[in-house]
């Protein structure tokens, strides 16, 4: 209650100074208000500079993926046609699978205006996915990023290739070693395989024991 000048001044120094400390309060709010929307404006950046580094990782993963996809196809199906002498082609179809690139292996051939395509295990039998099985084999040493140096080591290649066409896969062989100067090592029963070999050996039983003999020396 004012019953007095002194009263009167009193009170309007308590509002003024009520005033002050909230209008010091205001401004250490503003002040923070600003510092929170720097913040904010720095990490908006900084989300949209991930955003393009994601785009550009995902856009060159993309075009490193469809290069290997195209040195792999054009490999294996020079590979098909060097060794059964027709239009065979490889193809790679990629999509996406549960969130994770999936590729499926398919050979195209074509008959007059007729277009088949099928999986490897389902054209011309066995002798194609061995054909193919040995393509990627060397595609993949080849194209992979840092080199794989050392041999290329074959199991029976071509084990279910006919006879009319071994003496191409003997040949693919010998020129792949010379292209990618790379040692092939193989074992096989196959007597045209071993005869393109620098070094062949035949391994052998007597009794209990193994013998090693060696037949060539080119």
């Amino acid at each position: 209650m004012i019953n007095s000048y002194d009263d009167l001044d009193n009170y309007i120094s308590n509002i003024e100074s009520y005033i002050s400390k909230e209008l010091g309060k205001k401004e250490k709010i503003l002040e923070q208000i600003k510092e929170h929307n720097k913040i904010i404006e720095d990490i908006k950046k900084e989300m949209d500079l991930i955003e393009k580094a994601s785009l550009l990782l995902q856009k060159t993963s993309e075009f490193a993926r469809n290069q290997a996809k195209i040195q792999v196809e054009s490999l294996v199906t020079n590979c098909l046609q060097y060794i059964f002498e027709s239009n065979i082609e490889f193809k790679i179809e990629i999509e996406e699978l549960y969130g994770k690139p999936n590729a499926e292996f398919f050979v195209v051939t074509k008959h007059d205006d007729t277009v088949i395509k099928n999986k490897p295990e389902l054209s011309r039998g066995g002798g194609v996915v061995d054909i193919i099985s040995l393509a990627l084999r060397i595609a993949f040493l080849q194209i992979h990023k840092p080199r794989i140096d050392g041999p290329l080591i074959l199991d029976e290649p071509a084990k279910h290739v006919s006879e009319e066409y071994i003496f191409n896969v003997a040949d693919f062989l010998k020129q792949t070693s010379e292209l990618f100067e790379r040692q092939i090592i193989m074992v096989t029963h196959n007597n045209h395989l071993s005869s393109i070999a620098t070094n062949a050996y035949r391994v052998g039983m007597k009794g209990t024991e193994s013998v090693v003999e060696k037949l060539t020396s080119n």
